[in-house]
């Protein structure tokens, strides 16, 4: 058996685990040890089974020195869902999806359910979740995160509905976080990511949505500038109820990068769905329009699979003040690097109707979110660094924050960026309270307050 622990150990793991416990050489090990664009090794695989699960897989990970990994859907952009030699927390066996209260709209969703399935679930109830991109994305690392989904404008973040969850500490307590019940931790889980537990499940309050008006609209190329400044300009005043994103895709040796606009509109009114998406239609010449009504689980796009060798390089900013000549400054910066993908999310709307100091995720003012991502293998995008961050120089100006679910390689400018310093200072002292040994560190890391401090 390849791990650096006794077999001995891992039977009586085994032996206490109402799940699964999978180490090298184990059939299914390999398809849970790898996650969407890195391999693992990490030396166990816990797939729980139970919230106690959970809490006996961190003890182990404790007792024997290593590294937890938590997944969910396996979508990390930093490869933070799987490790080498470590233990990884698998949660794909937690994910229910209960209907508690169908008037009040209150749901259970095990932090395993991707989001596919919790669109399909809750359609038969004429209800929405604003949620992540693709069909395999989990429901755990989304919602602690963040959340910028297709909804984003109408109804906020995907943790701005949430009202309750379960938390696994790093000694094993399982806590019910939630305004009433711990709530320094509900604050902090709300935008602090994985540092303060595992989240088993989470209770929120689902969107009255049964269908959405879906579906990108491609401009041609050589139209893109003028295109996407029109769009910027447009979406300071288009309704909230329409949530859209400008795609600008790698140049690969053309004139101009091709632009899509993906536009949700969150409801079933032709004609008020045409109002809020026809300005779009008429800001240049359309060579394709996807638009069109459907369930709101259709949103959702399959993960494709990568190239070999590729590992995108990702990083993204927040914005509260997108103009048209920063859409432009950005246009420029692309054009010298023919592998950059450059996405504008419009948000905005709901967002800024939650206090900053309400949750961990402080950046109430943005705008939009700006997503740069190097398509390559690590090998290719190493030469390109400078032009890269050459694109990052022009958008810092205007940046107000990053996200942290769109980070592949996280350095200590992007956790400034994700956590301003206020937040820090809040979430490290509360770091000390629940994980003061920063067992779970395989995040977008928050150090126990005294442990690094100014």
């Amino acid at each position: 058996m390849d791990s650096a622990v006794e077999p001995g150990a891992i039977e009586s793991l085994r032996a206490e685990v109402t799940g699964e416990v999978l180490v090298p050489g184990d059939d299914g090990y390999e398809a849970r040890a790898n996650i969407f664009a890195y391999t693992g090794h990490p030396a166990v695989i816990v797939r729980a089974n139970s919230d106690e699960d959970v809490a006996r897989g961190i003890g182990f990970a404790v007792e024997h020195g290593l590294e937890i990994s938590t997944r969910s859907g396996g979508h990390s952009n930093a490869g933070f869902s799987t490790n080498v030699g470590g233990l990884v927390l698998d949660l794909s066996l937690l994910d229910g999806v209960e209907v508690l209260d169908e008037a009040e709209r209150r749901v259970r969703l095990g932090a395993g359910a991707l989001w596919t399935n919790v669109a399909a679930q809750l359609a038969p109830y004429g209800l929405a979740f604003t949620s992540g991109d693709t069909t395999s994305v989990g429901v755990g690392g989304l919602l602690v995160g963040g959340g910028v989904g297709w909804m984003a404008r109408k109804y906020g973040l995907a943790l701005d509905s949430l009202v309750a969850a379960t938390v696994v500490t790093a000694d094993g307590r399982i806590l019910t976080a939630s305004a009433d019940e711990n709530p320094d931790l509900f604050w902090a889980i709300r935008g602090g990511g994985g540092n303060f537990g595992v989240v088993t499940s989470f209770t929120v309050i689902a969107q009255p949505v049964a269908q959405v008006f879906f579906g990108a609209i491609s401009f041609a190329p050589e139209e893109t500038e003028a295109v996407l400044r029109g769009w910027v300009s447009y979406m300071d005043s288009a309704p909230e109820e329409l949530t859209a994103t400008a795609m600008c895709w790698p140049t690969f040796g053309q004139q101009a990068p091709p632009l899509a606009v993906m536009v949700c509109y969150a409801g079933d009114d032709d004609a008020a769905a045409a109002l809020a998406i026809d300005p779009i239609r008429k800001l240049g010449t359309v060579v394709d329009d996807q638009v069109r009504l459907m369930p709101y689980g259709g949103v959702l796009a399959d993960a494709n699979e990568l190239p070999p060798g590729w590992q995108p390089y990702v990083r993204n900013r927040l914005t509260p003040d997108l103009t048209p000549d920063l859409a432009t400054a950005m246009l420029a910066e692309q054009a010298n690097l023919q592998n950059l993908y450059v996405e504008i999310r419009s948000i905005g709307g709901a967002l800024s109707l939650v206090p900053e100091d309400a949750t961990a995720f402080a950046h109430r003012s943005t705008q939009a979110l700006i997503m740069g991502v190097l398509l390559g293998s690590p090998e290719d995008n190493e030469p390109l660094m400078p032009a890269y961050e050459a694109f990052w120089s022009a958008v810092a100006p205007s940046a107000s924050g990053a996200y942290s679910g769109f980070l592949s390689n996280v350095l200590q400018s992007d956790i400034d960026a994700v956590y301003p310093r206020r937040v820090y200072r809040k979430l490290a002292a509360l770091k000390q309270e629940y994980d003061p040994a920063n067992v779970f560190h395989l995040n977008v890391n928050v150090v126990p307050a005294g442990a690094d401090q100014d």
